[in-house]
């Protein structure tokens, strides 16, 4: 019968492996991304939308489900395709302010992406810490992170930034938030 420490030494290796597996799957086919939406809802009209997302097509959707459960968070939601391919996407995304800043971000700062997808998960930590912070309530806080999410992935204009409500209030100079 195997001893507890060398039970507790595999259940650490397979753990490496998942935690490393996890990492390098994320940087071919996860996603940080920060987004600025219309929302009639919200007091400024805008809503700030955050989520790291992993996409798979259906026939991989078990794999999904394994980070969800080694994340214990965000939920799989299937896209249907009505183009010319066959299969499903799936996408596990995290959401939740609350998760991404208390699991994602923690999870990644200690186990480092190792393509260029770190400096955009580097931006994403600054964009939600300013949202914690209530930052992005602020206008200026808004316009703030619209130019961080400029930088990020495909580096496409805000649609935030180019609004001509946003265009009038941009301030002259640029200042803490």
């Amino acid at each position: 019968m195997p001893s507890k420490k060398s039970i507790g030494a595999d259940n650490q290796q397979e753990r490496l492996r998942i935690v490393d597996w996890i990492v390098g799957f994320t940087d071919g086919e996860g996603c940080f991304s920060v987004s600025i939406i219309k929302n009639s809802t919200t007091k400024s009209g805008w809503q700030i939308f955050p989520e790291f997302v992993i996409t798979q097509g259906a026939k991989s959707e078990s794999v999904l489900k394994d980070i969800q459960k080694f994340f214990k968070c965000g939920k799989i939601y299937v896209n249907q395709r009505h183009d010319n391919h066959k299969e499903n996407l799936c996408r596990y995304c995290v959401r939740s302010i609350h998760e991404i800043s208390e699991i994602i971000i923690p999870f990644f700062k200690e186990n480092p992406l190792m393509t260029a997808k770190r400096y955009d998960f580097a931006k994403f930590v600054k964009v939600i810490s300013w949202i914690v912070q209530g930052k992005h309530l602020k206008r200026r806080g808004m316009i703030k992170i619209a130019k961080v999410i400029q930088q990020m992935n495909r580096k496409v204009p805000a649609r935030f930034l180019e609004s001509s409500e946003t265009k009038r209030q941009l301030p002259t100079q640029s200042g803490k938030i």
